[in-house]
């Protein structure tokens, strides 16, 4: 059940080099979406402002704007979704904000999709250090010139003000789910390597289990091997 949704056919999510050369695959630009920045959100208990950045669907009517919507309103425009602690979407980027700046800085400049983001409240109830915990798309794995939920899935992780942005997965593992120990202080997470490299995680594939210890700097990822 960890793999197989409702008995649809996966589709090929990484394609392997047979002589190990690096093809580099251009992101193809969608024009039919415009950048949109989201209006800020404050994650409580912290000095940021953090503006989603990521880009919206129009349609095009004899040259003007045409906004979909099921009722007869205008589209608000949103990108993201705000959960007390968490951001989903599908975001291109985060701009940092001090509370007492008007300076933005970008989390990144690389071409990333972020699918969600997540303060980890345990972690700063007991040592205070504020981290956030990133789902991101880094890479076209499939090759298919797009960034999208049919590319491998990765986990990604930064202080509050977005610096320290640092990959926790290996280079082609997928992250199947991360969760906080907050007795020990530690983000533990699985993720699945394409062992027989035919483009497709399943149970023939090889689980890896990991974990950081969140209490210092070093933000070490440890393998460890419960079977």
């Amino acid at each position: 059940m960890l793999f197989t949704a409702c008995g649809r056919e996966q589709k090929q999510k990484i394609v392997h080099s047979n002589n190990g050369d690096k093809k580099v695959v251009t992101i193809k630009k969608d024009t039919t979406r415009i950048p949109v920045a989201d209006l800020p959100v404050h994650i409580d208990s912290t000095n940021y402002l953090l503006h989603p950045i990521g880009d919206y669907e129009i349609g095009n009517n004899r040259g003007k704007l045409r906004y979909s919507s099921s009722v007869s309103r205008v589209d608000d425009f949103s990108i993201s979704n705000f959960g007390g602690s968490s951001i989903t979407g599908n975001l291109d980027n985060i701009m940092f904000q001090r509370l007492d700046s008007d300076k933005l800085l970008p989390l990144t400049h690389k071409t990333i999709k972020i699918q969600s983001l997540t303060f980890l409240r345990q972690i700063f109830n007991t040592t205070k250090r504020q981290l956030l915990i990133y789902k991101v798309i880094d890479k076209d794995t499939n090759q298919d010139g797009r960034l999208d939920s049919n590319d491998i899935h990765t986990l990604y992780i930064s202080k509050i003000d977005g610096t320290k942005f640092k990959k926790l997965t290996d280079p082609n593992k997928e992250i199947i789910d991360w969760k906080i120990i907050q007795s020990l202080n530690r983000l533990y997470f699985r993720s699945i390597e394409d062992t027989n490299e035919d483009g497709i995680f399943d149970s023939k594939d090889r689980i890896h289990y990991k974990y950081v210890a969140l209490n210092t700097d070093k933000l070490k990822v440890v393998e460890y091997h419960p079977i």
